[in-house]
């Protein structure tokens, strides 16, 4: 990819995230989300595979779709209150839009078909940035609308995402659909607890991409896109093959790793709000996620394939890893000790 076009498109979207997280008109929000949409399409085609081809096409639809439906709640909101304000959003017609508009933008059940096709036909860099960067914007609005929303609906689909990210998950063998299911599955954990305590959706995003950074840069660096060719990573960077384990278990959310810190929090904040039922039942749910995470964790770090692989001998295993990958590793797995931080936080 030239690159000028690939610093105009990384500004692009930098400019589109900037212009929603800080607009107050639902107009602005609009056109960041739009330049998003366009500023992200080369990259995702940029390899001229027919497949990313069909991943570009499919995001741009989607995409479009979503941004109409919002305008469209926005534009219904005005009509009957006569404001723009994004924090006034208060009819409910609007706010129904609006939840499955940004539901679509995020790629929540039962309007997540598109993510895993589209992660699958981009290159892992881009997966990481639709994964992350480009949940952002619409995890904002959400933010600001939070008041106005539908906590019943909010969590019929939290737990339908949970459930499905984790059950789709177990029949994958390709990392970037895992990956894709497991984004799914964290929206769910998110979007449970928006209307009840929204700083600590802020949070459990926050946490989210910090775990889930680290593996897709390792899993860029070794080069591994099926789960058959994890066995074999350990012949390139031992190193990081041996972290990769702690990784994925800290996105499962075991203690005494970083990925539990917002499961706990979530939980006891669902306590709080007297719906043990809920708690419970999203729990449980995570177990499902867990099994294909330990799956993943094994076939990198203990199993080898039944047949014997020819590969090239490598003559220099001890590869070093960058600092900035070291940094999001350590980030990934040892934050558990800073919840008193965040406990005594207003």
């Amino acid at each position: 990819m030239n690159p000028q076009a690939k610093l105009l498109s990384m500004v692009s979207l930098f400019l589109g995230t900037t212009i929603t997280i800080s607009s107050n008109h639902w107009m602005m929000a609009w056109t960041g989300l739009e330049i998003n949409t366009l500023a992200i399409l080369p990259l995702i085609s940029k390899s001229h595979h027919p497949r990313a081809i069909e991943a570009a096409t499919k995001y741009f639809l989607v995409q479009a779709a979503a941004s109409a439906l919002l305008l469209f709640s926005s534009m219904t909101n005005a009509w009957y209150t006569g404001q723009w304000d994004i924090t006034q959003l208060t009819h409910p017609t609007s706010c129904l839009l609006l939840t499955t508009a940004i539901s679509i933008k995020l790629g929540l059940v039962p309007f997540h078909f598109w993510f895993p096709e589209v992660l699958q036909g981009t290159s892992l860099t881009t997966g990481l940035l639709l994964a992350t960067a480009l949940k952002f914007p619409p995890t904002t609005l959400l933010l600001l609308t939070s008041p106005s929303l539908n906590p019943t609906l909010l969590t019929l689909m939290a737990i339908a995402s949970t459930a499905l990210g984790g059950w789709a998950g177990l029949n994958q063998t390709q990392t970037r659909k895992i990956l894709a299911f497991s984004s799914i599955s964290h929206l769910g954990w998110m979007t449970i607890i928006l209307v009840y305590n929204p700083k600590l959706t802020l949070i459990t995003f926050y946490l989210y991409c910090l775990m889930t950074i680290p593996i897709f840069i390792a899993l860029s660096t070794i080069k591994t896109l099926k789960l058959t060719t994890m066995a074999t990573a350990w012949t390139k960077i031992p190193s990081l093959t041996a972290t990769f384990m702690l990784m994925l278990l800290s996105l499962a959310g075991l203690p005494p790793l970083t990925g539990f810190l917002p499961k706990w929090l979530i939980i006891q904040e669902l306590t709080k709000q007297e719906m043990t039922l809920t708690a419970t039942i999203i729990a449980l749910l995570s177990l499902l996620g867990l099994f294909f995470y330990l799956r993943l964790a094994y076939c990198a770090t203990i199993t080898l394939p039944p047949n014997s692989t020819n590969y090239m001998k490598q003559w220099q295993t001890n590869k070093s890893v960058g600092m900035t990958t070291t940094t999001f590793i350590t980030l990934s797995t040892m934050l558990l000790p800073l919840s008193p931080m965040i406990f005594t936080t207003p």
